[in-house]
């Protein structure tokens, strides 16, 4: 078989491609409509139609992270439990667990007909400040879905660790920001208020809390938006999912979301840039609107998980500055990092002051 030429033969063999798929009883025939999508992941996205069936494969990056095969089939795992729900999510056709393309395994999917705001804005959305409010409190309500999800019922009970998972949070991240000590010419961390931040989280955390699904890493930049309008099509990059508190998820959400004037904003693209958006008091509220989201959570503790979602991110971008002090990463790249850290727990330090 013919590779098809958009495409390079190291990422999709599509020869090995097709055998799978005439194994797994999907349609066959030839490959056609071949494209690489574009967008915030490092892994690998190929859009094809084969057999009447359109699907977009997901594999890792042409240099393959340690673990990334499992993380992927993680994802894989959580997609297919999703399928039956409601969270806006692309659906698994088929995981591939044999190492078959590249050293890298795989996953068919369905296609997400929408755009990432953070990238794009159509007219229509870029036109009307009533779209785009609506667009803010929809990311929340996508949110409510996947905090609705009975993950034991869906077949997840073993997926992570909940025990404990709000106990670790400050010393796993403390212990993180640690370790870059040994990266070569790192001077440690510049990060005013660090341990005033540590110690408030470890002083009120809450009690109780009800463990479900968690995305990990859920701003703007992982949404899919309809072009029709201001529907979620689908939350997209479940790299860190994993079953914890899913408060944190709406904690990140607080945490990342646009302010005006701020580099939030900027790195909120467009949609950023237009304005218009809900504050985080309307998001909270719209999240609030899903009884089964919110029975047996707390939302009157959420500035505590928006100031966790602050420390836990600030430390992992820290992490690329910490390298590029090393060399390993570009200088510029680190800089730019190390001010949103630093942004993030100004926005920390302002969610502790107003609690």
């Amino acid at each position: 078989m013919q590779q098809p030429e958009q495409i390079d033969p190291t990422l999709v063999d599509f020869a090995a491609l097709a055998g799978w798929m005439d194994a797994a009883g999907l349609p066959g025939g030839s490959f056609e409509d071949v494209a690489q999508l574009t967008g915030g992941t490092q892994n690998v996205l190929v859009r094809f139609r084969r057999g009447g069936r359109d699907y977009v494969l997901r594999r890792g990056p042409r240099h393959l992270r340690p673990r990334i095969n499992e993380v992927l089939m993680r994802e894989a795992r959580v997609l297919s439990a999703l399928d039956g729900t409601d969270v806006p999510a692309p659906r698994v056709i088929a995981a591939c667990p044999d190492e078959v393309l590249g050293g890298s395994v795989f996953y068919l999917m369905t296609p997400v007909e929408g755009f990432n705001a953070s990238v794009e804005l159509p007219e229509r959305h870029a036109a009307d400040p009533a779209v785009r409010h609506e667009m803010g409190l929809n990311a929340a309500r996508a949110l409510a879905a996947l905090g609705a999800v009975d993950h034991v019922a869906v077949g997840l009970a073993d997926f992570g660790r909940p025990e404990g998972f709000l106990e670790r949070q400050v010393g796993r991240w403390m212990a993180e920001l640690e370790s870059y000590a040994a990266l070569d010419g790192y001077p440690g961390p510049d990060i005013p208020g660090l341990g005033k931040v540590a110690g408030w989280l470890e002083a009120n955390r809450p009690a109780t809390w009800r463990p479900g699904v968690l995305h990990g890493d859920y701003h703007l930049a992982n949404l899919m938006y309809s072009y029709d309008g201001p529907r979620v099509a689908a939350i997209v990059d479940w790299e860190m999912c994993t079953i914890g508190d899913p408060l944190l998820d709406l904690g990140w959400l607080l945490a990342t979301w646009p302010r005006h004037g701020d580099a939030s904003a900027a790195l909120a693209g467009p949609l950023g840039a237009a304005g218009g958006l809900p504050g985080t008091d309307e998001l909270v509220a719209a999240y609030a609107e899903r009884a089964d989201a919110v029975a047996g959570r707390d939302l009157a503790s959420i500035t505590w998980y928006a100031v966790l979602a602050c420390f836990k991110l600030g430390i992992v971008l820290e992490g690329t500055h910490a390298r590029a002090f090393a060399g390993k990463a570009p200088k510029e790249t680190g800089d730019l990092l190390h001010s949103i850290t630093l942004g993030l727990f100004r926005r920390a330090h302002a969610f502790i002051a107003a609690a």
